[in-house]
């Protein structure tokens, strides 16, 4: 019978959804987004660049930097997922600071990937979020990933590092685990 009880348990955990599934914020579902969420089902990067060669370049060739420009503006407008605005969702990222003082963040990009915004080009504008934490948060290590809970909205916002295609009013920012 012990195994029985077990195995009924057992088997209701694993059809049931997990716990952060369930949990709400501010009276609203949480939605656990991945990276890809952010971007159109049919999305490609290719649509982005397109077939640029630039191996018959020089450094110096001013079509490089043209075809750099216009690189650089496509990245800027990469398509966005309206259906997400207004949505509260939990997400992971890196933290790339914008403002605060000290190691205390108020507002800073979150990224897919260590490094994204630091090296050119940076992620397409839907794979940035513009994240706003009011009360600031302490930005130790930026190795270190965190999750941000928060309200999504679909807004462009452009700054000297890249453009987000998306904002994040955040109400929790907690590290990484998976």
């Amino acid at each position: 019978m012990k195994i029985v009880v077990t195995a009924f348990l057992a088997l209701l955990l694993s059809l049931s959804p997990p716990l952060w599934a369930l949990e709400t914020l501010n009276g609203q579902e949480v939605e656990a987004l991945e990276w890809d969420a952010l971007m159109p089902p049919d999305f490609s990067f290719e649509q982005l660049y397109g077939n640029q060669d630039f191996g018959d370049l020089e450094d110096f060739d001013p079509r490089a930097q043209q075809k750099l420009d216009d690189m650089m503006q496509a990245l800027r407008s990469a398509p966005v997922v309206p259906a997400l605005d207004g949505k509260m969702v939990r997400i992971p990222g890196f933290v790339v600071p914008l403002d605060g003082v000290g190691q205390k963040v108020t507002e800073f990009f979150l990224v897919p990937y260590f490094g994204a915004c630091i090296h050119t080009p940076p992620p397409p504008s839907n794979q940035i979020i513009l994240t706003r934490f009011e009360p600031g948060t302490d930005v130790k290590n930026l190795f270190d990933a965190v999750w941000i809970t928060g309200t999504l909205k679909v807004e462009s916002f452009a700054h000297e590092v890249a453009a987000s295609g998306y904002s994040i009013e955040a109400y929790r920012i907690e590290p990484y685990t998976e």
